[in-house]
C-alpha cells in the first residue's frame, strides 16, 4: 500500500467535456473540495473517491457520483485508487459538461482515464503502520535523547515536563522503535 504526499492535477478532455482530476492526501480532502467548489462555480459535477486507514487498521472507502448516472463516475474512480493500492488518499474530479452526452460506458471510461492520468504522475510513499510509545527522560538526558530520536527518524508527538525531566509521546514503526530501544534504553524509562 502507498499514499500520495502532495496535491496533483491532470486534465482530460473527452468530446468537449473537461475532466480535471485532483489527487490529494486524505487529510486535506475537505479543504481542497471546498476550495475547488469556490474556484469552479460553473462546473457541473464534483465526483469524489477516497480511501483511508482508520484507527482499527481497517480500510474505509467512499465514492460519490455527484449527480452523474449511478455507478458511472464515483465507483470507477474508487476502483482506480484501489487498483493502485492507494490509501490515505482522495481524488476529486471536476467536470465541465461539453454539450455531448457520453453515455454510461463513456462516463466510466472518462472518469477512470482521468483518475489514471493523475495517479500515473504521482510520487508515492509506502504506507508503514506507526505505533505510539511513551518514555520519560531525566533533565540531564533530554538533549541526547532528542538528538538520538532525530537520528532515528522517530517523531515526537508530544512532550511535557515533570519534576524529574521530560515525558515524551513518540510515533514510530515497530522495527524502528525496537532498534532505538535496544541502543538507548539506559537513557530513559518506558511508560
Amino acid at each position: 500500500m502507498k499514499f500520495v504526499t502532495k496535491h496533483l492535477v491532470q486534465t482530460l478532455e473527452v468530446k468537449q467535456s473537461k475532466f480535471i482530476a485532483h489527487l490529494v492526501p486524505y487529510r486535506s480532502y475537505d479543504e481542497v473540495l471546498a476550495l475547488l467548489k469556490a474556484q469552479h462555480p460553473k462546473a457541473r459535477h464534483f465526483v469524489v473517491a477516497w480511501r483511508y486507514i482508520n484507527a482499527y487498521d481497517q480500510i474505509v472507502e467512499h465514492s460519490s457520483d455527484d449527480g452523474e448516472p449511478k455507478g458511472t463516475s464515483g465507483k470507477p474512480t474508487l476502483a482506480v485508487l484501489a487498483g493502485n493500492e492507494l490509501i490515505n488518499s482522495a481524488v476529486i474530479i471536476v467536470r465541465y459538461f461539453g454539450g455531448t452526452k457520453l453515455g454510461t460506458g463513456g462516463l466510466v471510461r472518462a472518469y477512470s482515464d482521468a483518475c489514471n492520468l493523475v495517479v500515473a504522475q504521482g510520487e508515492f510513499l509506502p504506507y508503514v503502520k506507526e505505533q505510539t510509545y511513551e518514555i520519560a527522560a531525566l533533565y540531564s538526558d533530554i538533549s541526547i535523547i532528542e538528538y538520538k530520536l532525530e537520528q532515528s527518524a522517530i517523531k515526537i508527538k508530544e512532550k511535557s515536563f515533570d519534576e524529574t525531566g521530560a515525558v515524551y509521546s513518540l510515533s514510530a514503526e515497530k522495527k524502528q522503535w525496537e532498534e532505538f530501544f535496544c541502543e538507548n534504553q539506559r537513557l530513559f524509562a518506558c511508560r
